[in-house]
């Protein structure tokens, strides 16, 4: 049930509450993807939310959140600064990035924040990928350890683990086959990196479908006003793998010409 809050106080309260509800425990390794909005009236913003999340979470628990940046970072614009690069995928998010004990990974396009007990552990080798949700991505490390997907207020669609599990099996709308070289910049200086972008050409996803493929691991409940969906992030990864490897086209639809 939906809790209404007039503080911010009670806002992180009835957050903790909702996520118990949902499935969220103390502990847990979360990934979050998130609207504002969805959640209706927010006293004190994006920082409540998070303070919500990390309260839910416990001293055990680590919170990751994408932290994307391939609107402002392509062929045109290649420098990449983890430690300015602002990202594209809303307030909550962006905010979180600002963070003083935020940590982020270091990928042109598709980086994670991360903060609580694995947060090192899961960001420190994503700069050794070369596509956008690779081997070493927090995507995939999510499902190696045992995590957990947070859809809140945004749907499903925005799923950006899903990438990871198109790379199993490369259908073929998901990478553009010539690499971009990205400008990375760091402390010790400038290094350049060559990367593969996604295409999509043609096509709109439709990782909402999940719904309709996953037998276990997917929970939908509320928090604050916002509809959200729970998800094992190992069980939605095998699930996903074999529905795509009997149709390569089954998380995507043709756009219209």
């Amino acid at each position: 049930m939906a809790i209404t809050v007039t503080n911010a106080a009670d806002c992180i309260e009835a957050i903790v509450t909702n996520l118990a509800d949902l499935g969220v425990r103390r502990g847990d390794l979360l990934l979050v993807h998130s609207s504002l909005k969805a959640l209706g009236p927010v006293p004190g913003g994006p920082e409540i939310v998070i303070l919500g999340l990390l309260a839910a979470l416990g001293a055990r628990g680590t919170l990751l959140l994408p932290a994307l940046s391939y609107a402002s970072v392509s062929e045109n614009q290649p420098r990449f600064d983890p430690a300015s690069t602002p990202v594209c995928v809303g307030a909550i998010p962006e905010h979180f990035r600002t963070r003083a004990c935020t940590l982020r990974s270091v990928h042109p396009t598709h980086s994670v924040c991360a903060a609580g007990a694995k947060a090192s552990e899961i960001v420190s080798q994503h700069h050794l990928d070369r596509t956008p949700v690779g081997r070493y991505s927090p995507f995939r490390l999510l499902r190696d350890l045992g995590g957990k997907i947070l859809m809140l207020g945004c749907g499903l669609k925005p799923n950006t683990s899903m990438h990871g599990v198109e790379e199993l099996s490369e259908p073929p709308y998901l990478l553009r086959p010539d690499p971009v070289r990205y400008i990375i910049c760091g402390p010790s200086g400038e290094k350049t990196v060559e990367h593969r972008r996604h295409s999509f050409a043609g096509y709109a996803q439709r990782y909402d479908r999940l719904e309709q493929v996953m037998q276990r691991g997917l929970r939908r409940g509320r928090v604050l006003e916002a509809d959200c969906w729970l998800i094992d992030a190992e069980a939605m990864w095998q699930a996903a793998d074999l529905a795509l490897r009997g149709n390569p086209l089954c998380f995507v639809e043709r756009l219209e010409s």
